[in-house]
């Protein structure tokens, strides 16, 4: 198990790569959103992204980041954001603190006791998933620079020369959702960014094309199962809780 730790400025980013171990990247400040092929990650303070080996990611930066990660032996589980107990946070900052070698007995103590803790972390939805056909992939990735924008399935089939159907067919056969259903999941997950910031509740709700904070409190709720002054305050609780296999 190897541990690293970095921080990093609002707006910092670092370049598409992957790791040949798997890797757990946590923030004890800031948030970070996490891009890899298989869908968009953010990561609130407090809380961990396991990435699988070999899986290309990027990462950019909101607000001051620390960011404290593990290398760690492949363990067949899926990209997953977690929250971070404090037993785990302390065992990733003890690892990274100590930078102790593999060989050692308390580095294979710390390293059992970190997979033990990640089997029982709690899951959070996090997770922005992202189609695989170019084309449409452009245009999510449009979306998700401009959450504000309310474009429709006529709008969508313009910019991508086919028919509103087709589009509407796409979305479903590549995530497995409508195109509005897709358009408000992101739209709550990319919010999560700007409330652990601090920003006010009618503020994000404008920047993410809700014209009153009351309606994008009663969507915000519906699908991640608590509401923004939840999210602000660092309470988040999954509403489907499950362990990290």
């Amino acid at each position: 198990m190897e541990a690293l730790g970095m921080d990093y400025r609002h707006g910092e980013w670092i370049g598409r790569h992957c790791h040949a171990e798997d890797q757990l990247i946590y923030a004890t400040q800031g948030v970070m959103q996490v891009r890899t092929e298989r869908g968009n990650w953010i990561i609130p303070s407090g809380h961990a992204l396991w990435v699988p080996a070999g899986v290309g990611h990027e990462i950019r930066m909101s607000g001051d980041v620390c960011m404290r990660t593990l290398l760690l032996p492949a363990q067949e589980r899926p990209c997953q954001v977690i929250e971070v107990p404090a037993l785990l946070r302390e065992l990733i900052l003890a690892a990274q603190r100590l930078l102790l070698p593999d060989s050692t007995p308390l580095a294979g103590h710390l390293r059992a006791l970190v997979l033990h803790e990640l089997v029982n972390a709690r899951r959070v939805v996090s997770h922005i998933p992202m189609p695989r056909l170019p084309r449409l992939l452009q245009l999510c990735e449009r979306f998700l620079d401009d959450p504000a924008q309310d474009v429709s399935l006529d709008e969508c089939g313009v910019r991508l020369n086919m028919s509103a159907r087709t589009v509407a067919r796409l979305f479903q056969r590549e995530l497995g959702m409508t195109f509005a259903e897709w358009r408000t999941h992101a739209r709550m997950i990319l919010s999560q960014q700007r409330l652990a910031d601090g920003a006010p509740i009618l503020h994000v709700a404008l920047e993410h094309g809700y014209q009153s904070a009351s309606a994008f409190a009663a969507v915000f709720k519906r699908v991640l199962g608590y509401t923004p002054r939840d999210c602000r305050a660092g309470r988040r609780e999954a509403p489907r809780a499950a362990s990290l296999h």
